[in-house]
């Protein structure tokens, strides 16, 4: 599990500003500080992820670097994770992608209770599936 706010860093300005009352009433800047959010900690995960050598022809030399391994399947919560999506996507534009729609409710307790009434995915064998809400 990973925490932006743990330190200091731009990504404390974007949340302060989603947690904003007066801010979420922008919504073009609510999306696009959720897509902010969802780069920075898409680049945060990508520490974490399998990396191979693989050689590459530069301008001077062939030159080796680490390239990511894993195989990744990018699986947002419709619809309040899609610009936190957008944010993944940008880092990881090769990722497969899969949805699940699903929605809080309260049972009789008044306990929360998730509905769900849409999942999509590509086959996940042998992927890193990464599921991505806001609220997760």
């Amino acid at each position: 599990m990973f925490a932006l706010n743990q330190e200091n860093s731009i990504a404390n300005h974007f949340l302060a500003e989603i947690r904003d009352v007066s801010i979420q009433q922008d919504r073009a800047r609510f999306r696009r500080n959720l897509k902010r959010l969802g780069s920075l900690l898409a680049y945060e995960i990508s520490k974490s992820l399998q990396y191979e050598q693989s050689q590459v022809e530069t301008p001077l030399a062939p030159t080796s670097v680490n390239v990511m391994k894993d195989e990744l399947v990018l699986i947002p919560i419709l619809r309040a994770a899609m610009p936190f999506y957008d944010g993944f996507l940008e880092l990881f534009d090769q990722a497969d992608s899969g949805f699940i729609g699903a929605w809080r409710t309260h049972n009789e307790q008044n306990e929360i209770d998730a509905e769900l009434n849409y999942q999509a995915a590509p086959g996940l064998d042998s992927k890193t599936v990464l599921v991505i809400d806001p609220m997760l």
